[in-house]
């Protein structure tokens, strides 16, 4: 707070005025301090509170993760040969060995120009009547016409750019340099869909005496390619695809080459994938009931409040920070929102689920919470018995944790999802957010009570002081006229006795 410079005073009395007002002021702002002190303290417990709900957040993050089928039913996918087909299988891929022969790759359909040409030549519009026409085929085997405009003044080089950005299917690209380029055309698919064999089952069709095709020594009896993939399905089925990929029930079978015979494809449960997955959310659900727990143990330190500035002044900065550690200690101690929370947070896993799975209670997978009170609820795996039944039966973990439904057979999760919920929405009402103003929560209002307070404990303050000034002034003053009158005495004794 600023002071009033009321320059030196005490000349007629002798007094250090400015110290004796400076102490009076000093005993004058004791209850502001107490004010700011208060003020510090609410800042703190707001910042504590929101540090609560960043962790509930991540946590949160977690649930969302542990309500998803991949976490309990990922499927591990190994092959025979690897080199020619691999696999991978969703959460409703059946368990098993699956044989798989590649006998052909699907291929995109590709033409070369068989001379070499200028494409900065400018093309002859007559001879094309400003247009180029082709077709390719849909996946019904329909026809798809395509035609690209040609200007005035337009090369070989820029009618093939056009091609590229046309909805067309095709790519058209050269090799070599732009005045002796051999040119390419190739279809950005792979697969036959020409099922009426037009021009020799070409999948890129044209008119082969166009001048502009026949300048770049392309004819579509020369493509090449365009084939759809083949492949035997447990010794049995000969399926067709047109990428080098197909789905089975669930399994994802991707061609990189032809085998040597059959493939063997083996999925199972990837029991080490949902196990870590289990593992990383109860790390995080533990670490934060730790952390909870621990602002109901933290001793309250009465005999520590927040510094002032002046006793900041007066002090190292490890000596600060130590301070404020006791100070800031327990500031959490008590809070009902935190309490409940914590208990909510362990009742979700208490309650059995009443669902059509194998498993009712979470101890029947494993886990169960530490009898240990000063725990706050952590959760304690069997980490044997928890493979055991990811392993065994995944689909009723699942069902346990992550049953999405609002009567008695409700997931744990998300039982544990509301619980967590609540207790944050509880801690922004009390506490805010970032991006809150002082008027939306109630620690907020308290602060800006406080604020208010302060600021008008300030004005009575410089007020007060201007009070002091002018009282000793009018001191000094009264001190100064009996001085003179004293001196006028003084003055005519003395002129007496001459």
């Amino acid at each position: 707070m600023n002071t009033i410079d009321m320059g030196i005073g005490g000349l007629a009395s002798g007094l250090d005025i400015d110290d004796m007002v400076d102490q009076l002021m000093e005993a004058e702002r004791i209850p502001l301090k107490r004010l700011e002190q208060d003020r510090t303290e609410l800042t703190w417990k707001q910042d504590a509170f929101r540090d609560i709900n960043r962790s509930l957040l991540e946590l949160d993050q977690k649930m969302t993760d542990m309500k998803l089928s991949h976490t309990y039913q990922t499927k591990n996918v190994s092959s025979s040969q690897e080199s020619a087909v691999t696999a991978s299988g969703s959460t409703s891929a059946n368990n098993g060995t699956y044989h798989i022969e590649v006998e052909r790759l699907a291929t995109a359909a590709m033409n070369k120009g068989e001379v070499g040409v200028d494409l900065t030549e400018e093309i002859d519009i007559e001879d094309l009547e400003n247009e180029l026409n082709f077709y390719t085929f849909n996946d019904d085997g329909e026809k798809q016409s395509h035609s690209v405009d040609i200007e005035d003044g337009d090369t070989y080089k820029d009618i093939l750019n056009k091609i590229n950005e046309s909805n067309a299917p095709v790519r058209a690209f050269f090799h070599g340099d732009e005045k002796s380029a051999q040119v390419v055309i190739e279809t950005t698919r792979t697969g036959q869909y020409n099922t009426e064999n037009e021009e020799s089952g070409a999948e890129i069709v044209f008119d082969k005496e166009s001048p502009f095709f026949k300048h770049l020594g392309l004819d579509p009896e020369q493509e090449a390619g365009g084939q759809d993939a083949q492949f035997t399905y447990n010794d049995g089925l000969t399926i067709t695809s047109k990428k080098n990929e197909y789905e089975i029930n669930g399994i994802n079978f991707e061609f990189h080459n032809e085998t040597d015979g059959s493939a063997a494809i083996t999925i199972n449960n990837d029991v080490d994938h949902a196990f870590e997955q289990i593992m990383d959310f109860v790390d995080t659900y533990n670490d934060v009931v730790e952390k909870l727990n621990e602002t109901q143990q933290e001793r309250k330190h009465r005999d520590y409040p927040p510094l002032t500035d002046e006793q900041k002044e007066e002090m190292t900065e490890k000596e600060i920070e130590l301070w404020e550690g006791k100070a800031k200690s327990g500031i959490l101690r008590g809070e009902n929102v935190i309490t409940n929370g914590l208990s909510q947070m362990r009742r979700s896993w208490y309650e059995k689920v009443d669902n059509d799975g194998s498993f009712s209670s979470i101890t029947e997978i494993g886990i169960t919470t530490s009898p240990d009170y000063l725990d706050g609820g952590k959760l304690i795996v069997d980490e044997d018995k928890l493979k055991t039944a990811l392993r065994e039966n995944p689909e009723d973990v699942q069902k346990l944790m992550s049953n999405a439904t609002d009567d008695d057979s409700q997931g744990l999760i998300n039982r544990l999802d509301h619980a967590v919920g609540t207790t944050m929405d509880k801690i922004d009402r009390h506490a805010g957010k970032a991006t809150s103003t002082l008027d939306n929560y109630t620690l907020g209002r308290r602060m800006k009570d406080l604020d208010q307070r302060i600021e008008s404990f300030e004005e009575r303050l410089v007020k007060t002081e201007k009070r002091y000034w002018n009282q000793f002034t009018e001191m000094e003053k009264a001190i100064q006229r009996m001085n003179e009158q004293s001196s006028q005495l003084l003055s005519q004794f003395g002129g007496e006795m001459m």
